[in-house]
C-alpha cells in the first residue's frame, strides 16, 4: 500500500462526523416514520448536530473548528465549565513546556480584543526564591502620548530603520503555514512592527507590506548557490526590496544552539523548495556552521560586507550565548577592526519556537537575561554601546517582559511563540509531524484553511498594540517619562528567603570602556582569554 496523503487523518475525520450524522439522521428518520415520536426527537437532534457541523466549516472565528466540526466543541466545553480540567487537559496533552494559564490567557485576549482583567489577585507565588518584580511610583505620572520606536543604524549605516519595541520574532515559512505567514505580515504593515522572516527566505506570503528583517542562517535560503554557499549576487538583489529594512545573519537560536535546523520532507513542498533553492520532498537540514566566517574577525568583517550588499541597511546578527569569552572575543574584532553591527539579536535557551532535542532545549545555551546582560556588559566595556543596538527574543508575550528586558540591557524585543498564538496556536505540540490541528505549523492545504487570514491579521494587530500600550503604562506607574529612563535597580529579585536585591546589585555593571583599560576581576579572565582571531573550543 502507497502512504497516504499527509492530512489523511484529519481529513477523513472531519468528513467521518459530518457523513456519519448524515447517515444516522437519515435512518433515524426513516424510524420515526415506522415508529413513535421518540424517533422524531433524535432526527431532530441529529439534524441539529449536522446544522453545527456545517456551520463550523465555514465559519472563520476558530481554527479548532474549522478543522473538528462538532467534536471541536468539546475544548471549548472544557474552557467553559471547569477551567482548571481545561488546565489539565492542556498541560498532559499539549505543552511541554508552557507559559503558565495566566500568560496564555492574556496572550488570547489580548488578540481577541477581550477585557483581561482576572480577579481574587494573583496565583504566583510572591515569597518563592527568584520571583522578579518592578518598583513603581507612589506617584505615578500620565502615560506618554506617543509610541516609543528605536532607531537601528550605526555610523556606518547609511539606511537606519525605526523599530518597534514588540516585534514578529524569527519564524519561517515552511515552519509556519502560508496563511500563518500571510497573517503576520498583514499585521506587521498594519500595526507598524517588524517581522523577521526566519532562516526559511523571503515567501510570497510575506509581500504583504509589512517590514522584513531578512534573517540569512547556514543554509543561505533565498541566497544559496548550487553548492550550498552564499551567493553575494542574489542577496544583494533581493536585499534591495524596499520591503526588507535590515538584514540578520543567524548564528544560533535559543531551541538548540549548536546544531542546524530541520524541515521535515514532509513539510517541502513545490513552493517551499523554490522558496529556499532546495530539493522538494527531502529533508532540508541547515548545518550547525557557517561558510562565510570562522573567526571572530572574519564574522565582523562579514558584517561589513554583509552591510554593503544591502546597500547600507542595518545589519546584524542573532544568536544563543554560549561562552562570555567568545562574547568578548567578537567585541574584541570589533575594536580592532573598527567595525560594529548596527544590531545584535540575543536569543534566549528558554525560547525558540522549533522542534529540537531535549537535551538541547533544557541543558544547552545561556537564558536570555544572563545572556542578554552579556552582551550588554560587553558592548559596555569596549565603548561601543552607543552604536549597537540590541533586541531580545526568548519568551517576550507581556508589557512586563518588554520593560524587564530593556532593564536588562534591550533595547527593542521580538515575540515568536506568543506571535503564533496570537494566529491561532494552541500549543499542540505537532509542529513536526505537519498535522496542526489549527492550521499554524502546517504545510497541509486542507488543515492550512482553518486559519482565516484576515480575522488572525486582526489578533496579531490588537495583541502587539495591547503588549506595548501596557509596557507604556507600567513606565507611567513607575514614575517615569521614557523607556530610557529605566536603571538597574528598579528591577528586583527575591534571591534568599527575606533577603531581595536589585539588578544593580545581583550584577556588575561595566562603565564605558572599562575593559580596554583595566579590567575588573569579575571580567579580567575572561578578557583575557578573549581572542579576535579563534572561538573558543
Amino acid at each position: 500500500m502507497g502512504r497516504r496523503p499527509t492530512g489523511y487523518v484529519g481529513g477523513v475525520l472531519r468528513f467521518f462526523v459530518l457523513a456519519g450524522l448524515v447517515v444516522l439522521g437519515a435512518l433515524t428518520v426513516l424510524a420515526a416514520a415506522i415508529g413513535g415520536w421518540g424517533w422524531w426527537v433524535l432526527a431532530a437532534v441529529l439534524l441539529g448536530l449536522l446544522a453545527l457541523g456545517c456551520y463550523d466549516l465555514l465559519q472563520k472565528r476558530h481554527s479548532v473548528l474549522r478543522n473538528y466540526p462538532v467534536l471541536g466543541h468539546l475544548r471549548f466545553l472544557l474552557e467553559g465549565i471547569r477551567p482548571e480540567l481545561q488546565q489539565y487537559f492542556i498541560e498532559r496533552n499539549f505543552d511541554g513546556r508552557p507559559y503558565d494559564r495566566d500568560t496564555r490567557s492574556a496572550i488570547y485576549q489580548r488578540a481577541k480584543g477581550v477585557k483581561e482583567e482576572q480577579p481574587y489577585g494573583t496565583e504566583r507565588d510572591l515569597e518563592s526564591v527568584g520571583y522578579e518584580y518592578l518598583v513603581h511610583s507612589t506617584a505615578p505620572v500620565p502615560p506618554m502620548d506617543h509610541t516609543p520606536r528605536v532607531r537601528i543604524g550605526g555610523p556606518d549605516c547609511t539606511r537606519p530603520y525605526d523599530m518597534a519595541l514588540l516585534n514578529v520574532s524569527a519564524m519561517s515559512f515552511g515552519s509556519l503555514s502560508a496563511n500563518a505567514i500571510e497573517a503576520l505580515n498583514r499585521g506587521a504593515a498594519q500595526g507598524g512592527f517588524a517581522h523577521d522572516t526566519g532562516e526559511g527566505a523571503i515567501s510570497p506570503y510575506h509581500r504583504n507590506g509589512g517590514d522584513l528583517v531578512w534573517e540569512i542562517g547556514s543554509g543561505y535560503f533565498g541566497a544559496r548557490a548550487d553548492d550550498g554557499h552564499f551567493d553575494e549576487a542574489q542577496f544583494a538583489d533581493k536585499a534591495a526590496d524596499p520591503q526588507v529594512k535590515m538584514v540578520s545573519l543567524k548564528l544560533s537560536q535559543g531551541a538548540k544552539p549548536g546544531i542546524g535546523g530541520v524541515l521535515p520532507a514532509a513539510k517541502v513542498s513545490a513552493e517551499i523548495a523554490s522558496t529556499r533553492g532546495i530539493p522538494q520532498g527531502e529533508k532540508c537540514i541547515s548545518p550547525a556552521y557557517h561558510h562565510v566566517f570562522s573567526t571572530p574577525r572574519e564574522l565582523v568583517r562579514f558584517i561589513a560586507r554583509f552591510r554593503e550588499l544591502a546597500g547600507g541597511k542595518p545589519a546584524g546578527f542573532k544568536l544563543c550565548v554560549g561562552s562570555r569569552v567568545d562574547v568578548l572575543a567578537i567585541c574584541k574584532a570589533m575594536v580592532e577592526e573598527g567595525v560594529t553591527p548596527d544590531f545584535i539579536v540575543v536569543d534566549g535557551a528558554e525560547g525558540g519556537t522549533g522542534a529540537a532535542p531535549l537535551e538541547y532545549e533544557d541543558h544547552v545555551g545561556m537564558p536570555l537575561t544572563e545572556g542578554l546582560m552579556t552582551v550588554h556588559n560587553a558592548l559596555v566595556g569596549v565603548g561601543l554601546r552607543d552604536r549597537v543596538r540590541i533586541g531580545a527574543s526568548g519568551k517576550v508575550s507581556s508589557g512586563i517582559d518588554v520593560v524587564k528586558r530593556i532593564i536588562q540591557g534591550a533595547d527593542y524585543t521580538n515575540a515568536a511563540r506568543a506571535m503564533m498564538q496570537a494566529v491561532g496556536c494552541i500549543q499542540s505540540q505537532r509542529c513536526h509531524t505537519n498535522r496542526c490541528p489549527v492550521g499554524v505549523a502546517t504545510q497541509d492545504p486542507k488543515r492550512m484553511r482553518a486559519l482565516d487570514v484576515p480575522t488572525k491579521t486582526e489578533r496579531v494587530v490588537r495583541y502587539q498594540a495591547a503588549v506595548v500600550d501596557q509596557a507604556t503604562q507600567v513606565i507611567a506607574s513607575m514614575g517615569l517619562s521614557s523607556f530610557d529612563e529605566l536603571r538597574p535597580h528598579m528591577l528586583r529579585r527575591r534571591v534568599h528567603d527575606g533577603e531581595i536585591s536589585s539588578y544593580a546589585e545581583l550584577f556588575h555593571h561595566l562603565e564605558p570602556g572599562e575593559l580596554l583599560g583595566s579590567p575588573p576581576a569579575a571580567w579580567e579572565r575572561d578578557w583575557l582569554a578573549a581572542d579576535p582571531d579563534r572561538f573558543q573550543p
